[in-house]
Protein backbone atom coordinates (compact mmCIF):
# COMPACT_ATOMS: atom_id res chain seq x y z
CA UNK A 1 0.00 0.00 0.00
CA UNK A 2 1.38 3.46 -0.90
CA UNK A 3 2.73 5.79 1.78
CA UNK A 4 -0.20 8.19 1.25
CA UNK A 5 -3.52 6.37 0.73
CA UNK A 6 -6.15 8.12 -1.36
CA UNK A 7 -8.65 7.91 1.51
CA UNK A 8 -7.53 7.66 5.14
CA UNK A 9 -9.61 7.43 8.31
CA UNK A 10 -7.56 7.98 11.49
CA UNK A 11 -9.23 7.31 14.88
CA UNK A 12 -12.57 8.55 13.54
CA UNK A 13 -15.61 8.68 15.81
CA UNK A 14 -19.23 9.77 15.39
CA UNK A 15 -22.08 9.76 17.91
CA UNK A 16 -25.72 10.77 17.71
CA UNK A 17 -28.44 11.67 20.20
CA UNK A 18 -26.18 13.76 22.40
CA UNK A 19 -23.48 11.11 22.50
CA UNK A 20 -25.77 8.30 23.64
CA UNK A 21 -25.62 6.43 20.32
CA UNK A 22 -22.11 5.65 19.13
CA UNK A 23 -22.26 5.02 15.36
CA UNK A 24 -18.52 4.92 14.62
CA UNK A 25 -15.95 4.25 17.34
CA UNK A 26 -12.24 4.96 16.83
CA UNK A 27 -12.02 3.61 13.25
CA UNK A 28 -8.72 3.79 11.36
CA UNK A 29 -8.82 2.57 7.77
CA UNK A 30 -6.75 3.30 4.65
CA UNK A 31 -7.93 2.90 1.05
CA UNK A 32 -5.29 2.79 -1.66
CA UNK A 33 -5.69 4.51 -5.01
CA UNK A 34 -7.35 2.12 -7.47
CA UNK A 35 -8.65 -0.15 -4.71
CA UNK A 36 -12.19 -1.53 -4.46
CA UNK A 37 -13.03 -1.81 -0.77
CA UNK A 38 -16.28 -3.31 0.51
CA UNK A 39 -17.45 -2.46 4.03
CA UNK A 40 -19.68 -5.21 5.44
CA UNK A 41 -21.82 -5.37 8.54
CA UNK A 42 -25.37 -5.77 9.78
CA UNK A 43 -27.85 -2.90 10.12
CA UNK A 44 -26.66 -0.45 12.74
CA UNK A 45 -23.01 -1.45 12.43
CA UNK A 46 -21.97 2.07 11.41
CA UNK A 47 -20.93 1.23 7.86
CA UNK A 48 -23.14 3.82 6.10
CA UNK A 49 -22.17 6.49 8.63
CA UNK A 50 -18.49 5.74 7.93
CA UNK A 51 -19.11 6.20 4.19
CA UNK A 52 -20.93 9.52 4.60
CA UNK A 53 -18.20 10.93 6.81
CA UNK A 54 -15.80 10.78 3.84
CA UNK A 55 -17.69 13.39 1.80
CA UNK A 56 -19.06 15.27 4.83
CA UNK A 57 -22.69 14.31 4.38
CA UNK A 58 -22.16 13.70 8.10
CA UNK A 59 -19.49 15.50 10.14
CA UNK A 60 -17.09 13.48 12.29
CA UNK A 61 -16.89 14.23 16.02
CA UNK A 62 -13.38 12.89 16.48
CA UNK A 63 -10.35 11.89 14.45
CA UNK A 64 -9.24 12.87 10.97
CA UNK A 65 -10.34 11.92 7.46
CA UNK A 66 -8.07 12.74 4.56
CA UNK A 67 -8.80 12.51 0.84
CA UNK A 68 -5.72 12.67 -1.39
CA UNK A 69 -3.72 13.80 1.64
CA UNK A 70 -6.04 16.73 2.42
CA UNK A 71 -8.06 16.91 5.64
CA UNK A 72 -11.72 16.95 4.53
CA UNK A 73 -12.60 19.37 7.34
CA UNK A 74 -10.50 21.97 5.49
CA UNK A 75 -12.41 21.52 2.23
CA UNK A 76 -15.74 23.16 1.34
CA UNK A 77 -18.22 20.26 1.66
CA UNK A 78 -20.07 21.13 -1.56
CA UNK A 79 -16.84 21.23 -3.56
CA UNK A 80 -15.73 18.00 -1.87
CA UNK A 81 -18.94 16.21 -2.91
CA UNK A 82 -18.56 17.38 -6.50
CA UNK A 83 -15.15 15.68 -6.60
CA UNK A 84 -16.48 12.37 -5.25
CA UNK A 85 -19.10 10.24 -7.00
CA UNK A 86 -21.91 8.90 -4.81
CA UNK A 87 -24.34 6.09 -5.63
CA UNK A 88 -27.42 5.69 -3.44
CA UNK A 89 -29.26 2.45 -2.74
CA UNK A 90 -32.27 3.13 -4.96
CA UNK A 91 -30.63 5.42 -7.50
CA UNK A 92 -32.24 8.49 -5.84
CA UNK A 93 -32.71 10.21 -9.19
CA UNK A 94 -34.36 13.62 -9.39
CA UNK A 95 -37.91 12.66 -10.45
CA UNK A 96 -38.58 15.89 -12.38
CA UNK A 97 -35.42 15.61 -14.53
CA UNK A 98 -34.82 13.46 -17.60
CA UNK A 99 -32.15 10.78 -17.61
CA UNK A 100 -29.80 13.12 -19.49
CA UNK A 101 -30.38 15.97 -17.05
CA UNK A 102 -29.90 13.66 -14.05
CA UNK A 103 -26.56 12.46 -15.41
CA UNK A 104 -25.42 15.95 -16.39
CA UNK A 105 -26.33 17.76 -13.20
CA UNK A 106 -22.88 17.85 -11.57
CA UNK A 107 -21.03 18.94 -14.73
CA UNK A 108 -23.68 21.67 -15.16
CA UNK A 109 -23.12 22.86 -11.57
CA UNK A 110 -19.38 22.88 -12.29
CA UNK A 111 -19.95 25.15 -15.31
CA UNK A 112 -19.17 22.73 -18.13
CA UNK A 113 -20.24 23.93 -21.62
CA UNK A 114 -23.53 22.43 -22.80
CA UNK A 115 -21.88 20.57 -25.71
CA UNK A 116 -19.38 18.93 -23.35
CA UNK A 117 -22.20 17.87 -21.01
CA UNK A 118 -24.19 16.35 -23.88
CA UNK A 119 -21.13 14.43 -25.09
CA UNK A 120 -20.42 13.19 -21.56
CA UNK A 121 -24.02 12.02 -21.13
CA UNK A 122 -23.81 10.00 -24.36
CA UNK A 123 -20.44 8.55 -23.32
CA UNK A 124 -21.81 7.48 -19.94
CA UNK A 125 -24.99 5.96 -21.33
CA UNK A 126 -22.74 3.78 -23.48
CA UNK A 127 -20.55 2.94 -20.46
CA UNK A 128 -23.51 1.76 -18.34
CA UNK A 129 -25.08 -0.09 -21.27
CA UNK A 130 -28.19 2.02 -21.79
CA UNK A 131 -29.25 2.77 -25.36
CA UNK A 132 -28.96 6.52 -25.93
CA UNK A 133 -31.97 6.92 -28.20
CA UNK A 134 -34.24 4.91 -25.91
CA UNK A 135 -33.23 6.34 -22.55
CA UNK A 136 -31.77 9.85 -22.90
CA UNK A 137 -35.09 11.72 -22.66
CA UNK A 138 -36.98 9.35 -20.38
CA UNK A 139 -38.11 10.28 -16.90
CA UNK A 140 -37.04 8.17 -13.88
CA UNK A 141 -40.53 6.73 -13.34
CA UNK A 142 -40.38 5.24 -16.86
CA UNK A 143 -37.33 3.13 -15.99
CA UNK A 144 -36.94 -0.26 -14.33
CA UNK A 145 -35.07 -0.52 -11.04
CA UNK A 146 -31.94 -1.77 -12.78
CA UNK A 147 -32.09 1.03 -15.35
CA UNK A 148 -32.50 3.65 -12.61
CA UNK A 149 -29.46 2.26 -10.82
CA UNK A 150 -27.42 2.34 -14.04
CA UNK A 151 -28.37 6.01 -14.41
CA UNK A 152 -27.34 6.53 -10.78
CA UNK A 153 -23.91 5.06 -11.54
CA UNK A 154 -23.61 7.23 -14.66
CA UNK A 155 -24.50 10.35 -12.66
CA UNK A 156 -21.85 9.48 -10.05
CA UNK A 157 -19.22 9.22 -12.81
CA UNK A 158 -20.30 12.32 -14.76
CA UNK A 159 -17.70 14.78 -13.46
CA UNK A 160 -14.88 12.21 -13.84
CA UNK A 161 -14.24 11.63 -10.13
CA UNK A 162 -11.32 9.51 -8.93
CA UNK A 163 -13.39 8.26 -5.97
CA UNK A 164 -16.85 6.65 -5.94
CA UNK A 165 -18.78 5.94 -2.73
CA UNK A 166 -21.62 3.40 -3.02
CA UNK A 167 -24.22 2.86 -0.29
CA UNK A 168 -25.75 -0.61 -0.80
CA UNK A 169 -26.05 0.20 -4.51
CA UNK A 170 -27.45 -3.12 -5.68
CA UNK A 171 -29.43 -4.20 -2.62
CA UNK A 172 -32.91 -3.42 -3.93
CA UNK A 173 -32.47 -5.18 -7.30
CA UNK A 174 -33.55 -8.67 -8.32
CA UNK A 175 -30.73 -11.27 -8.26
CA UNK A 176 -30.07 -11.38 -12.03
CA UNK A 177 -29.99 -7.60 -12.39
CA UNK A 178 -27.92 -7.26 -9.24
CA UNK A 179 -25.31 -9.72 -10.48
CA UNK A 180 -25.09 -8.14 -13.95
CA UNK A 181 -24.83 -4.58 -12.65
CA UNK A 182 -22.26 -5.57 -10.03
CA UNK A 183 -20.05 -7.18 -12.67
CA UNK A 184 -20.50 -4.20 -15.01
CA UNK A 185 -19.51 -1.77 -12.26
CA UNK A 186 -16.47 -3.87 -11.36
CA UNK A 187 -15.39 -3.64 -15.03
CA UNK A 188 -15.90 0.14 -15.01
CA UNK A 189 -13.92 0.42 -11.77
CA UNK A 190 -10.95 -1.27 -13.41
CA UNK A 191 -11.24 0.45 -16.79
CA UNK A 192 -11.54 3.95 -15.35
CA UNK A 193 -8.97 3.45 -12.58
CA UNK A 194 -11.48 4.37 -9.87
CA UNK A 195 -11.13 4.08 -6.12
CA UNK A 196 -14.38 2.63 -4.77
CA UNK A 197 -15.82 2.13 -1.30
CA UNK A 198 -19.00 0.04 -1.37
CA UNK A 199 -21.27 -0.56 1.62
CA UNK A 200 -23.10 -3.88 1.64
CA UNK A 201 -24.64 -6.30 4.13
CA UNK A 202 -24.00 -9.17 1.70
CA UNK A 203 -20.65 -10.89 2.31
CA UNK A 204 -20.96 -12.92 -0.91
CA UNK A 205 -21.30 -9.72 -2.94
CA UNK A 206 -18.35 -8.17 -1.09
CA UNK A 207 -16.09 -11.16 -1.76
CA UNK A 208 -17.03 -11.36 -5.45
CA UNK A 209 -16.64 -7.65 -6.24
CA UNK A 210 -14.07 -6.13 -3.89
CA UNK A 211 -10.29 -6.38 -3.63
CA UNK A 212 -10.49 -6.09 0.15
CA UNK A 213 -13.25 -6.30 2.75
CA UNK A 214 -13.62 -4.38 6.02
CA UNK A 215 -15.97 -5.82 8.63
CA UNK A 216 -17.81 -3.52 11.05
CA UNK A 217 -19.90 -4.33 14.11
CA UNK A 218 -21.42 -1.92 16.65
CA UNK A 219 -19.40 0.97 15.23
CA UNK A 220 -16.04 -0.77 15.41
CA UNK A 221 -13.79 -2.11 12.68
CA UNK A 222 -13.36 -5.80 13.55
CA UNK A 223 -11.21 -6.98 10.66
CA UNK A 224 -10.00 -6.03 7.21
CA UNK A 225 -8.22 -7.84 4.43
CA UNK A 226 -8.59 -9.94 1.32
CA UNK A 227 -11.10 -12.79 1.47
CA UNK A 228 -8.20 -15.19 2.12
CA UNK A 229 -6.92 -13.00 4.97
CA UNK A 230 -10.40 -12.76 6.51
CA UNK A 231 -10.64 -16.54 6.40
CA UNK A 232 -7.74 -16.66 8.84
CA UNK A 233 -9.49 -14.32 11.31
CA UNK A 234 -10.25 -15.75 14.74
CA UNK A 235 -13.11 -13.29 15.32
CA UNK A 236 -16.39 -15.20 15.78
CA UNK A 237 -18.51 -12.58 13.96
CA UNK A 238 -16.19 -12.58 10.93
CA UNK A 239 -16.47 -16.38 10.87
CA UNK A 240 -20.25 -16.09 11.02
CA UNK A 241 -20.28 -13.70 8.04
CA UNK A 242 -18.06 -16.03 6.01
CA UNK A 243 -20.22 -19.05 6.83
CA UNK A 244 -23.02 -18.02 4.44
CA UNK A 245 -20.95 -17.75 1.21
CA UNK A 246 -19.09 -20.94 2.13
CA UNK A 247 -22.35 -22.82 2.74
CA UNK A 248 -23.83 -21.44 -0.50
CA UNK A 249 -20.74 -22.52 -2.47
CA UNK A 250 -20.91 -26.02 -0.98
CA UNK A 251 -24.62 -26.40 -1.72
CA UNK A 252 -24.23 -25.09 -5.27
CA UNK A 253 -21.34 -27.49 -5.83
CA UNK A 254 -23.48 -30.38 -4.66
CA UNK A 255 -26.67 -29.40 -6.52
CA UNK A 256 -25.34 -28.19 -9.88
CA UNK A 257 -23.74 -30.64 -12.33
CA UNK A 258 -20.18 -29.95 -13.34
CA UNK A 259 -19.55 -28.42 -16.79
CA UNK A 260 -20.11 -31.03 -19.44
CA UNK A 261 -21.90 -33.42 -17.09
CA UNK A 262 -25.41 -32.26 -17.89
Amino acid sequence: MPATPLIAYAHVGKSFDGGRVVAVADVSLDVAEGEFLAVVGSSGSGKSTLLRLANRLIEADRGRIAVDGEDVSDVDPILLRRRIGYVFQSGALFPHLTVADNIGITPRLLGWPAADIAARVDELLDLVRLDRAQHRDRMPHELSGGQRQRVGVARALAAKPRIVLMDEPFGSLDPLTRDALGEDYRTLHRRLGLTTIMITHDMTEAILLADRVAVMRAGRLLAQGTPAELSASTDAYVGELLHTPRRQAERLGALLPRDGAA
